[in-house]
């Protein structure tokens, strides 16, 4: 089977976490450059096989749609246009910040290491494909 890739896009930096190839176990990848992630996801893809990317979607409390959807939509349509043959499935991201940031303190990191943006990014897209292996 192939990899199932998640991704916490943002303004500035992205997270990206992947699936063992039997799609049970989710693992934090990486953090880059928001403007660097077509290149690196071009790179990823000719080493590793990928059937779905899951890509957080943002919403309110109110599950009205959050602001950073209009910065979405267009990498949604660069992603499509590069990788066609993979599907995209979104899913619900709400609160994936606070719960790694929660992770990072559970898990015993320092107040330095939980300044880290990079890795609450990475959690973050872990968390995201976790919930969705977790309701399949």
């Amino acid at each position: 089977m192939a990899r199932i890739l998640a991704i916490d896009y943002g303004k500035k930096r992205t997270g990206i976490a992947v699936t063992d190839e039997l799609q049970i176990i989710a693992s934090g990848l990486t953090t880059v450059l928001t403007k660097d992630l077509i290149s690196f996801l071009k790179t990823y893809l000719k080493k590793e096989d990928v059937a779905l990317f899951l890509v957080g979607e943002p919403k309110q409390m109110d599950n009205t749609v959050s602001e950073s959807e209009a910065l979405i939509k267009p990498f949604l349509e660069k992603l499509t246009k590069q990788f066609p043959e993979i599907p995209i499935l979104r899913v619900d991201e709400r609160f994936t910040s606070k719960m790694a940031f929660k992770t990072m303190i559970d898990s015993g990191l320092k107040k330095k290491q939980r300044q880290n943006k990079a890795l609450v990014d990475e959690i973050s897209a872990t968390l995201i494909l976790q919930s969705y292996l977790y309701s399949k």
